[in-house]
């Protein structure tokens, strides 16, 4: 049958796949956008420690205030979600994070800064709810894995540019003007959204499913030990994320502008990672040890930056390297959590697994400001080194606790 010859009150195939595509994209432009959001000040530290005249501890005070403002409001803006529609709020998070980092390029205030931290933590809980609401009403099951992956993969794309766009404009109009610049990005990513109104459509009502599925227990050790792995995961990420370019500054003798390459050939890295190992995921059943495989390997390719002083053009490479494994784990990672998640209650799951990116989140930047202010910079990549191991700990017993037999059930 002709894909445009449907029975009355059916969508046509091609406009169905068209309207996948626009919310595939429209919805990873916001995230791209969320995850630079997430890096503008961390590559500007140096910069604003000598304008705000404070120490690294302080500055990371406003990542930890990020985050956990973002954890204590997302499972609110999930019920708002569902009541007012997924576009409009994240039209609004988009606006609201713009909005906070302007403020702190009009207004270059330490003071101001941290609350324009806790106002982009409000904008941030916006993202996921928001995002897996409209591919989950918009995409369909056959292809809601690819959507997922390519929703991810903007969001690391958004990670891997912002050091390197943030440090150009201030390199070349000041700190004020990155900080500007970073929030008038995320408007460009509001136009497609406010033309877009058919994304307003709730996933239960558009797909037709139950209103609420039963009660069933979620709580149990298998969760709560990803739950810490997501933790650990998000303690590594962090600490090099956020101060791996002042610790290459620091501690190495290597120029910002090529320690902030170095991290910025990490964070690209994982986005194609991200992307290889959808691929990988596609064929293993061991997803536990396929992540664990590749982060213990990355954690002794930023062991050796710790341990020893590699060129500026060698920490790029190893930065590389271990971004790419880094980012490959992030499928099977996303599986082990559905393959622990009891019948109908996958979305909970996720929402308590994923609050360790936050709980990870408040804890990085003290924790790596203060190693940075104790004026040990190699320790940076020594702790995300351990933080490392312990994720790979985590993922080689969940393998073995869940047993193959049951992996091959729920794949």
């Amino acid at each position: 049958m002709n894909s445009e010859a449907v029975a009355p009150g059916m969508v046509p195939q091609s406009t169905a796949r068209r309207a996948e595509t626009r919310a595939i994209a429209v919805v990873s432009g916001a995230h791209l956008v969320s995850h630079l959001h997430y890096l503008v000040l961390p590559p500007l530290f140096p910069l604003l420690k000598q304008k705000f005249g404070v120490g690294y501890v302080e500055l990371g005070l406003a990542l930890t205030l990020f985050n956990v403002v973002s954890a204590l409001t997302q499972t609110p803006m999930g019920y708002l979600v569902d009541r007012v529609g997924s576009r409009r709020v994240l039209i609004g998070g988009l606006c609201l994070g713009s909005a906070a980092y302007t403020s702190i390029g009009f207004f270059p205030n330490y003071l101001w800064m941290l609350v324009a931290a806790a106002v982009a933590g409000v904008a941030n809980c916006v993202y996921h709810p928001a995002d897996y609401a409209i591919l989950n009403a918009r995409v369909d099951e056959a292809r809601i894995g690819r959507a997922f992956s390519i929703h991810t993969f903007a969001g690391y794309l958004g990670t891997a540019i912002a050091p390197a766009m943030m440090l150009l404009i201030a390199s070349r109009a000041g700190v004020q003007m990155a900080l500007i610049a970073a929030g008038l990005v995320g408007l460009l990513a509001v136009l497609p959204l406010i033309v877009a109104r058919d994304l307003d459509t709730k996933p239960a009502q558009a797909r037709g499913e139950a209103a609420a599925p039963v009660r069933v227990k979620i709580w149990s050790p298998a969760i709560l030990s990803l739950t810490v792995f997501f933790t650990l995961l998000s303690l590594s990420a962090g600490g090099i994320q956020s101060y791996a370019a002042a610790a290459l500054n620091a501690g190495y003798g290597i120029g910002l502008q090529a320690a902030n390459v170095a991290l910025t050939a990490f964070l690209l890295a994982s986005a194609f990672g991200v992307l290889a190992g959808g691929f990988a995921a596609d064929v293993t059943r061991r997803h536990g040890d396929l992540a664990a495989g590749c982060f213990a390997v990355t954690a002794l390719l930023v062991l050796w930056i710790a341990l020893f002083s590699p060129g500026a053009i060698v920490v790029a490479f190893l930065m590389a390297a271990a971004g790419f494994l880094s980012g490959m784990i992030s499928p099977s990672r996303d599986m082990l959590v559905r393959r622990a998640a009891p019948p109908g209650a996958a979305g909970r799951v996720f929402g308590i697994v994923t609050t360790g990116f936050n709980i990870g989140g408040t804890v990085s930047p003290i924790l790596f400001g203060w190693i940075m202010d104790r004026g040990d910079p190699r320790w940076v990549f020594g702790a995300s080194a351990l933080f490392m191991l312990g994720t790979v700990v985590i993922a080689m017993l969940g393998e073995r606790q869940a047993g193959l037999p049951r992996m091959a059930a729920r794949s």
